[in-house]
């Protein structure tokens, strides 16, 4: 019944969220002379904010029209080259002399299938596509695939990887991201251990929970603590009706989603109190930059209960890949099988979601792989959205990954060895962007241990960033409230901007004009 709630709760909130919006287009409207003035700069802005937090977040679109190469503008387009009921492989082709893109390494990027849709890593290929034949996997939302289509577990997941390593014929290098790192992993081993040609040239294993024992965060330790039943019996729920996947049992995305925005709810709060000034004083850019990132850190995607819970067991509860006791289909899964494939594993210092040396770990466990074919970096000063996106990423970690890639090709081989990096001049390249909001929505510290946020004790007051009890009947549905908390947060931004109005005497007007926004909150 979550999901029924869930879908029922944006059904009510919808007439107040289409009222909220007309009144937004009608303030915006360059014809009103309202529009011009301080009053109707606020109103637009409360329902713009009121609007956005009430919305269900479409799937986004990559939108990686054109790249550089060689200092030449050049036109991308996107093809799927390989498709399954519960992934796509989206190809980035580029315009280019097919002969240079024969030079270049093949980069497939495996995209965590975790709750949010592969255009998070949307920098990630634009970062890559000067230099390489960028794929990715475009995972699909559980609740658009029909129950017919069949069921889809982490050996399904491992299959899918054998698979689309098997269409590449062994030339490809492969940069898993987070989550997929353990069944990427596992894939290689099998087809290691069967003496398959096909096999990647390389593995780029950034973030991945490989060894969760190794320094635990606390998704690690949640996990451990409850154990795979109680999320069977807590987050699990059926689609409602009428998504095409109806009746299929899912872990929600909004779920996912939640579990990130709690833990920093001040934070998000406030990034959408400065959006409301930033529509006030006509700031476009950072208004659009806000829009840009909220976009696709809100359009959430639902993952199969059987993939999720077996995940979990596996990964997090049972730890059975450094165990050496991982299995897929009844057979067993060595990682001392792998020795041809060349294995780099990245780490963010700062990363609570992944904690340091987890991933690493899987540098000792592929033993057989020789030295010379293993590397691993850790990112100073970084989290876990860090080492795939971000300033940092293109400046520190993206390079490593190319020349990794290029000294692992049999075309570029030799080419350029493995340097270090002017860590200086990319520290400055990356402080020139100044502090993304992207930062704080990837990470379970604490939101304001460094800059105290001096509405946050008025917020928790009000409920706004209250955390819930952790206990077996509450806490679900204590992060269930979250939707309820942000829609309250835009109400109390309309009434905000109606007190402050109405002292103004070319405001008087605006608290009626506000009313269906307030009546909604």
């Amino acid at each position: 019944m979550l999901y029924h709630w869930y879908e029922l709760s944006h059904a009510a909130v919808r007439p107040a969220r289409v009222a909220a919006d007309s009144y937004r287009m009608f303030f915006n409207n360059p014809f009103n002379p309202l529009s011009h003035t301080s009053m109707g700069r606020h109103a637009a802005a409360a329902c713009e904010v009121f609007e956005r937090t009430t919305r269900r977040y479409d799937k986004p679109c990559f939108g990686l029209q054109q790249t550089v190469v060689d200092g030449v503008p050049v036109a991308v387009t996107e093809e799927v080259v390989w498709q399954r009921p519960f992934c796509r492989l989206v190809h980035f082709k580029r315009d280019i002399d097919p002969d240079l893109a024969a030079c270049q390494p093949r980069l497939l990027l495996v995209a965590p299938m975790s709750g949010h849709f592969a255009t998070l890593l949307r920098g990630t290929v634009e970062t890559f596509l000067p230099t390489h034949e960028v794929y990715i996997t475009d995972w699909q939302d559980a609740r658009d695939v029909p129950i017919t289509a069949g069921s889809f577990d982490l050996d399904d997941y491992i299959d899918y990887m054998r698979d689309m390593f098997c269409h590449f014929g062994g030339d490809v290098h492969v940069f898993a991201v987070c989550q997929p790192s353990v069944p990427v992993l596992a894939a290689v081993a099998l087809m290691e251990e069967d003496d398959d040609p096909r096999v990647p040239l390389s593995l780029v294993l950034a973030g991945g929970p490989i060894d969760t024992r190794v320094s635990p965060t606390a998704v690690n330790k949640l996990a451990e603590e409850k154990g795979t039943e109680w999320f069977r019996r807590n987050v699990i729920t059926s689609v409602p009706w009428p998504n095409l996947a109806v009746g299929r049992p899912v872990y929600p995305g909004f779920l996912q989603l939640t579990g990130f925005m709690t833990m920093n709810l001040d934070r998000h709060v406030d990034a959408h109190k400065k959006l409301f000034r930033h529509l006030v004083h006509g700031d476009g850019d950072s208004a659009e930059k806000h829009r840009e990132f909220y976009d696709e850190y809100l359009a959430v995607m639902d993952l199969t209960a059987e993939f999720y819970l077996q995940t979990i067991d596996t990964v997090f509860v049972s730890h059975l890949m450094p165990k050496g006791e991982m299995t897929h289909r009844s057979r067993p899964v060595d990682l001392t099988a792998i020795r041809r494939v060349a294995l780099m594993t990245i780490e963010g210092e700062k990363d609570d979601i992944t904690g340091v040396g987890q991933c690493a770990a899987a540098i000792d466990l592929c033993s057989s792989i020789p030295r010379h074919n293993k590397f691993h970096y850790e990112c100073p000063t970084v989290g876990h959205y860090g080492i795939f996106n971000g300033s940092r990423f293109r400046n520190e970690v993206a390079p490593r990954i190319g020349r990794f890639t290029r000294a692992h090709d049999p075309r570029t081989r030799g080419a350029k060895k493995l340097s270090g990096v002017d860590r200086t001049a990319a520290t400055a390249r990356a402080n020139g962007h100044g502090p993304e909001v992207s930062a704080a929505a990837f990470t379970f510290a604490v939101a304001n241990d460094t800059a105290p946020d001096v509405h946050a004790a008025r917020l928790r007051a009000e409920g706004l960033g209250a955390r819930q009890p952790a206990n077996d009947d509450n806490s679900v549905f204590g992060m269930f409230s979250l939707p309820f908390r942000m829609w309250s947060m835009a109400g109390n931004v309309l009434l905000d901007t109606a007190m402050r109005m109405s002292a103004q005497p070319a405001a008087a007007a605006v608290p009626m004009l506000l009313k269906p926004g307030i009546a909604s909150s």
